[in-house]
C-alpha cells in the first residue's frame, strides 16, 4: 500500500515499526495533525503483530505510505531506508509508540529558519507504558553546541527534525550502540550547532524493552557511541563519566517538576 499525495511535500516522517500495532495509532494521528504539508512513511520491520490490520485504516489517506522490508532489518537501518525514500526537503523521526503535539513541526520549521540549522529538536514529557502523561520534563538547551552534545546526549530521536541531505549524509549505524546519538554528534561536528525548542512537543513512552531501559545496557552502549565516534578508551571513559553525572541529574530534575 503506497499513496502518492498531490500536495508539495515539506517534511517525510519516517516512522519504523516492529511490534507496535496497539500504539502506531496515535503515532501517526499526531503526525497527520501538523500544519505543514507533510507525508508519513510508516515502514514495517517484518512486525509479527497485527500491525497489518491497524494499517487498512490509512489505506486512502494520500499523505501515508506504507512499505514493508524483505527482511528485519532493526530500528537504524529502516531509518535509513525511509531517508532515502523521503520526498521532503526536511525528515522527521517518530517512533511508534512516541506522538507529537500538533504544532511541533511548524514551531521547529521557524526555529531552524531563524537559526539558520540544519537540526532542530524538542523536550519531551515521560510517558508510562500505558500512554498515561506523567507530568515529568525532560528539558533541553535551546542551542546545543558539539561540545556540549558529547557530554550529555540531550536530542532524543523522535523529536529531531532534520534537512533530508543530512540525514542521507549521516546514516545511522551501529545499532549494538546508541545509533542515534554517533549520528548527532558527526552532523554537530561538521554543521557546528543544532537548535532546541525547550518546549514538551514529544511525548516519549518509556518502555522496559527499549534500549534505554536497562540502565547498565544503555551504559555500556553510551560508551560504545563514544568509541565508534573515534575517542580512545581514556577518553571514552572520561566522556562515560560526564555523560552519566549530566544523566542523573537530567532525570532529577524531572522527577521533581512532576512531583509540583
Amino acid at each position: 500500500m503506497e499513496n502518492n499525495g498531490s500536495e508539495q511535500i515539506l517534511v517525510s516522517v519516517i516512522m519504523p515499526a516492529y511490534c507496535c500495532a496497539a500504539t502506531i495509532q496515535r503515532a501517526i494521528d499526531s503526525a497527520l495533525m501538523q500544519e505543514v504539508p507533510l507525508e508519513v512513511l510508516v515502514l514495517n520491520d517484518r512486525s509479527p503483530d497485527e500491525l497489518d490490520t491497524v494499517m487498512e485504516k490509512y489505506r486512502e489517506v494520500p499523505r501515508v505510505r506504507y512499505l514493508k522490508n524483505e527482511e528485519n532489518l532493526g530500528a537504524a537501518a529502516t531509518r535509513n531506508r525511509g531517508v532515502q525514500m523521503a520526498r521532503g526537503r526536511y525528515v522527521a523521526f517518530l517512533d511508534a509508540d512516541d506522538w507529537w503535539e500538533k504544532d511541533k513541526l511548524k514551531k521547529q520549521l521557524a526555529r531552524m529558519e531563524q537559526e539558520n540549522v540544519v537540526l532542530c529538536s524538542t523536550a519531551r514529557e515521560l510517558v508510562t507504558p500505558q500512554g498515561e502523561l506523567t507530568g515529568r520534563i525532560i528539558g533541553v538547551r535551546e542551542r546545543i553546541t558539539y561540545r556540549s552534545l558529547l557530554l550529555h546526549n540531550c536530542i532524543n530521536c523522535s523529536s529531531v527534525l532534520l534537512e533530508t541531505k543530512v540525514a542521507r549524509e549521516f546514516p545511522m549505524t551501529h545499532e549494538d550502540s546508541h545509533e542515534d546519538y554517533i549520528t548527532w554528534l558527526g552532523i554537530l561536528k561538521k554543521y557546528g550547532r543544532a537548535a532546541a525548542i525547550n518546549e514538551p512537543l514529544l511525548k516519549y513512552r518509556l518502555t522496559a524493552s527499549g534500549k534505554s531501559g536497562s540502565k547498565l545496557k544503555s551504559a555500556r552502549m553510551t560508551y560504545s557511541a563514544y568509541r565508534y565516534a573515534g575517542f580512545g578508551r581514556a577518553a571514552a571513559g572520561a566522556l562515560f563519566c560526564a555523560y552519566a553525572v549530566n544523566g542523573v541529574a537530567k532525570y532529577a530534575a524531572a522527577y521533581f517538576r512532576g512531583k509540583r
